[in-house]
């Protein structure tokens, strides 16, 4: 898989596949990272990228042309099929399920909007997608942009030390993780729950689903609405309420 991140700032977003589980898959060659800077196609002494935005107001915003020849230098250096998401504000907000099905592009071409924002006339013309981290505002794209890295960069088999892992995070399934334990068994009375102790792995699989659903419930209860759980998840949901309630409102670490 290719990225080609086009930024002001390449200098920020090259870390990003020098470290950590990114870093080893850059190095298993699993992805690559090229970054363009749009000022190469700027304007004047100062390489302009930006100007005044028409109809007034503060800022300044980015221009069509650099950007333009910024992604068709993109297009033209690798003969596949690239897909165009521009990082703004104004985006899809980010879910798992849209990384799993970028990862399948064998390129992505990631624009990093600044300033005030991106000439329409741009995203009209040349971006697939907008996406987006959440609802704030960040001083640029590159943190989003590094963030879609890594998140599709986990999601390329061979990435991650065991083959299941990516499969067992967060939102995949659309739930939130279970809780999670290591060594000690016991730390300032705090113990681990009894079936992770069992070996029990029917035992062990019925508390972690439980507890997914339960997190699910207790912190993100729109995702459990799109979800519509089956018979089996809201008896197991119905299970982790009694135990909430017995618990006097605490986790259950002891069944």
């Amino acid at each position: 898989m290719r990225f080609d991140v086009i930024t002001l700032f390449p200098e920020l977003v090259r870390p990003v596949a020098e470290y950590g589980v990114t870093g080893r898959a850059g190095e298993q060659g699993l992805f690559e990272l090229h970054t363009w800077n749009p000022r190469r196609w700027g304007t004047g002494v100062h390489q302009a990228v930006d100007d005044r935005p028409y109809g007034g107001g503060p800022g300044m915003v980015m221009q069509y042309a650099p950007l333009a020849a910024a992604l068709a230098a993109v297009r033209e250096a690798d003969p596949r099929l690239v897909r165009v998401i521009a990082l703004t504000p104004q985006g899809r907000p980010l879910e798992q399920a849209m990384l799993r099905r970028l990862v399948q592009c064998p390129r992505v071409a990631l624009l990093c909007g600044r300033y005030e924002g991106i000439d329409e006339r741009l995203l009209e013309a040349e971006v697939d997608e907008e996406w987006s981290l959440g609802d704030y505002v960040l001083s640029g794209g590159e943190l989003a942009a590094m963030v879609v890295i890594d998140g599709c960069a986990r999601l390329l088999p061979g990435a991650l030390g065991h083959a299941d892992s990516a499969d067992q995070d967060s939102f995949t399934g659309g739930l939130l993780d279970c809780p999670h334990y290591t060594r000690p068994e016991v730390i300032d009375g705090r113990t681990v729950p009894a079936e992770l102790l069992t070996g029990h792995h029917a035992r062990i699989e019925h508390w972690r689903r439980r507890e997914a659903l339960g997190r699910t419930w207790e912190r993100r209860p729109d995702l459990l609405a799109r979800c519509l759980p089956g018979a089996e998840d809201a008896a197991l949901l119905d299970e982790y309420r009694g135990l909430r309630r017995r618990s006097g409102g605490r986790r259950d670490t002891d069944d």
